[in-house]
């Protein structure tokens, strides 16, 4: 993936990606959450990054589960 097309620029396509309303983006970013960057005054994210972190949410999630099923 070329590094233009992995790039989110701004709060609104980070939420269009992940699926989330941008406010909830910006509540993420302020609680240190979300895993971005910034340019300037821009939230910047990379697609791979955000891909990268929903499955380490997931596989958390999961053991989460798994712990307090046995």
């Amino acid at each position: 993936m070329d590094l233009a097309d992995d790039i989110l620029n701004g709060a609104t396509q980070i939420a269009a990606f992940i699926g989330l309303p941008a406010r909830s983006v910006y509540h993420a970013v302020d609680a240190g959450t979300l895993p971005v960057f910034r340019i300037g005054a821009k939230i910047c994210a990379r697609k791979s990054t955000l891909l990268a972190w929903v499955a380490a949410q997931e596989a958390a999630n999961d053991n989460q589960a798994t712990t307090k099923a046995a």
